[in-house]
Formats: C-alpha cells, structure tokens, sequence
C-alpha cells in the first residue's frame, strides 16, 4: 500500500459503513414529515373554528396532541441531518466545524424539546371550557 497518494492511503480500508443510515434516515424523517404535515392540515381545516378556545381543546386530545409532538420531533430531526450534511460538505476548518455541529446540535434538540413542552402544556393544563 502506498503512502504518496490518497487513493493509496485508503485502499484496503473499505468503507465507513454509516453514509446509508443517515440517507435513510432522511428519507425516513421526510416522509414522516410528510404525513404528520398533511394529517395536520387536514385535521385543521376539520376544525370547525380556527380560535382559540378551539385549537387548544383540540390539543387537548391525546389523538392530538401525540402526532403533533411527533411531527415535531421528526422535523427537528430531519432539520438537524440536513444541516449535518451540509456542515460538512461546506465548512472545511475542523475548529469551525466542530463549533458549527455543536451549535446545530443545541439548536435542534432544544427546538424539539420547547415544541414538545409547548404542546405537552397546552394538551395537559391549558383545557378552556
């Protein structure tokens, strides 16, 4: 194995046998995305009214309120491996990108965790009779 050139470094090392979990984890994350996306709009328009005191018994239900926290859990997620894959194809200092994923990271998981308190909030105190 030869150490002058790059295809000389690697050969014989193989893969690194993770690029098709985070594909499909894309793929996965897009169409759970979209199914959440249309059963929301579609649960909305069904509403009779779009007020307040309205929206908030409708979280109310747990029917409700558990695919919405999914939906926003999966878009976090989904957010979060797009941006990844950017970061790394576009950013090329390892400082930079280090900083860069971390923030993403932060970002993505305390978006996740507000929406899910947001809604958890509003499904188990908020009821307006």
């Amino acid at each position: 194995m030869g150490t002058g050139t790059g295809i000389g470094r690697v050969r014989g090392l193989g893969s690194a046998k993770h690029g098709a979990h985070h594909w499909l984890a894309q793929r996965y994350t897009a169409i759970g995305n979209l199914l959440l996306v249309l059963w929301l709009l579609f649960s909305l328009i069904a509403l009779p009214g779009l007020d307040y005191e309205s929206v908030v018994n409708w979280i109310h239900n747990p029917l409700v309120a558990v695919p919405l926290m999914l939906m926003i859990v999966s878009i976090f997620m989904h957010l979060r491996l797009g941006m990844q894959v950017m970061l790394e194809d576009y950013v090329h200092d390892k400082g930079l990108a280090f900083f860069s994923m971390l923030l993403l990271n932060f970002y993505a998981y305390a978006g996740a965790a507000a929406g899910v308190f947001a809604i958890a909030k509003i499904a188990f105190i908020g009821v307006v009779k």
